[in-house]
């Protein structure tokens, strides 16, 4: 097998909010020697709010993040749940619907551009376990996490609906328990891994989403958690920086730390905690 070669849509969130999961991809791709090409062309992919406002103007937009990724020639990696689902489902419906693709690629020829469906959509977690592979990985760890009892998190977006999904199962997930067993971690079983962290409620009703981001903390914690893992930059926000907002909706207080999953393989493959940005965290990670 030849090396791996990824177009990279960072997506919003990763370049200003959560700079350190940015960092950290580039750490372990260098580590685990991938290739990733930062489609620095690419927009916003809508954040599951523009849909809802225009949704033609979303698929526009996605489809030319896409066709981007396509001139590349390479599978299209995302680092974000919501990216990922949005352009899966951009892909999906154009890829099974002739009229809309048509439709799309007309507006598309304003700026050169053409969706042909060419490219594969992949979250960076599935690149990992399905392009490289765990036991590749496993092999490659340098410092195993043998110490520590990690949570996954999984976020809703990566999950369903799940026949946009690279294959697990959205009721029982197992991807980033098994990503965390190949880095030589505990994998900790609770039941709200699976659950939504409140993200995107948080607008319409932010103490619905407070209670849904202290549930997935409290779950963590009393299934003896050292800390939690997330592949989503927008999980992590909720958790990593709203632990006293949902300690104070669910009554009780929540501090544990809150990794990517990219900052959890970095640090078992031996990366620096400068090159992993643990700096930016706002939960104390000093147990590093």
């Amino acid at each position: 097998m030849g090396k791996l070669q990824y177009a990279l849509f960072t997506g919003c969130t990763a370049k200003e909010s959560t700079p350190e999961q940015l960092m950290s991809t580039y750490a372990v791709a260098k580590k685990l020697d991938i290739e990733i090409v930062e489609l620095t062309e690419a927009s916003c992919c809508g954040a599951s709010h523009l849909q809802d406002y225009d949704d033609f103007l979303s698929l526009v937009l996605n489809a030319r993040n896409i066709a981007y990724a396509e001139k590349q020639g390479m599978t299209m990696i995302t680092i974000c749940n919501t990216c990922q689902l949005n352009t899966a489902m951009t892909k999906h419906r154009l890829d099974n619907d002739a009229k809309l693709k048509a439709r799309v690629n007309e507006k598309l020829k304003e700026v050169n551009l053409e969706y042909k469906g060419t490219s594969q959509i992949k979250h960076f977690l599935y690149a990992i376990i399905d392009d490289f592979g765990l036991e590749k990985l496993k092999a490659m760890v340098t410092t195993p996490l043998s110490q520590f009892n990690i949570a996954p998190f999984y976020g809703c977006h990566n999950l369903r609906p799940s026949e946009l999904q690279a294959g697990d199962n959205p009721y029982v997930p197992t991807s980033l328990d098994d990503l965390i067993i190949a880095c030589g971690g505990a994998n900790v079983d609770y039941e709200e891994k699976n659950k939504c962290c409140g993200f995107h409620v948080e607008l319409q009703a932010p103490h619905t989403a407070a209670v849904l981001t202290g549930n997935a903390l409290m779950g963590a914690i009393d299934q003896n958690a050292d800390w939690m893992v997330t592949p989503c930059p927008l999980c992590h926000l909720k958790l990593d920086t709203q632990a006293d907002h949902a300690g104070k909706a669910v009554g009780r207080e929540l501090e544990i730390p809150v990794l990517h999953m990219q900052q959890m393989v970095g640090l078992a493959l031996g990366c620096s905690n400068e090159e992993l940005g643990l700096k930016h965290h706002v939960t104390d990670v000093n147990f590093i």
